[in-house]
């Protein structure tokens, strides 16, 4: 049976009805230019507008992911997230807040200033610390399947059979977790993230065949390549198809919607409901 819980400080977060988490990003380089948010102003008004739209989680990110992103500073990286948690936090302490990174030492700043999940792309490949520092503060962490960096993953996209391999290398990451005791893991199959744009679709077409781990599934689609591209437009226009993928999602299983637009998704999780409840 499907984990339908998260411990979240204690707090015990239902997944029976699919949560929405909005993406903050606290650097200048991320792919989508409107969800770059660097001051505390602008900070406070995207997250109140996120939590009044239905997050249920806000992703806070320094450091960007996307293909051929620039490399950021560890400090650097702690700075924008603290600000944010921080920022966040004074404003609206009832606040779930996600810290978006490969980082141990950022990982571990952001939950000691309030934050409560770790949420990293590299399912533990990039720090060897990460699962011990997830370990020890006891916090819910989201794997997500990656192969080498952001800077080097576009060219990593050769799989035997895409399901079966994305499964196996995400099997031997839960291995180690469930060795140290981590109670609290959500999977991610990292759309966009060693995967060719026709392998996305495989992937997301076949996301029930993730539920063989019995761990809620997140998918993180919003206004990706995979959609822009098949649709001739840009990130900037791709809100319509990241709907229409979500919704594709939440039908294949998927219990966390990860997006920059929160309105939209939890319109599309409420419409969900009513179909499928």
């Amino acid at each position: 049976m499907t984990k339908s819980t998260l411990n979240v400080k204690g707090n015990l977060i239902s997944l029976d009805s699919p949560l929405v988490m909005g993406i903050l990003n606290i650097n200048p380089d991320s792919f989508f230019s409107e969800s770059r948010t660097q001051t505390p102003d602008l900070i406070k008004a995207k997250a109140a507008k996120m939590l009044e739209d239905g997050a249920s989680i806000i992703d806070i990110g320094g450091y960007s992911t996307r293909p051929g992103a620039a490399e950021v500073t560890e400090r650097e990286e702690t700075d924008r997230v603290i600000l944010a948690v921080e920022t966040i936090l004074k404003e609206f302490p009832e606040t779930v807040i996600s810290v978006d990174t490969f980082r141990s030492a950022v990982a571990k700043a952001g939950i000691e200033a309030g934050a409560a999940i770790i949420n990293d792309v590299s399912g533990g490949l990039l720090d060897e610390e990460m699962f011990a520092t997830v370990a020890k503060l006891r916090v819910p962490y989201i794997l997500m399947h990656m192969r080498g960096t952001p800077q080097t993953m576009s060219n990593l996209t050769n799989y035997d059979n895409l399901l079966v391999d994305v499964c196996t290398e995400l099997d031997a990451q839960l291995a180690k977790l469930k060795a140290l005791g981590v109670a609290d893991v959500v999977l991610d199959p990292g759309f966009g993230f060693a995967k060719t744009v026709e392998q996305n679709y495989e992937m997301l077409k076949n996301l029930s065949y993730f539920q063989r781990f019995n761990l809620p599934v997140l998918a993180g689609l919003s206004r990706k390549s995979m959609i822009y591209k098949t649709l001739g437009n840009s990130a900037e226009e791709a809100l319509n198809g990241t709907t229409a993928l979500n919704m594709a999602a939440l039908i294949n299983g998927a219990k966390i919607l990860r997006v920059h637009d929160v309105k939209e998704a939890t319109e599309t999780v409420k419409l969900y409901n009513q179909l499928y409840a």
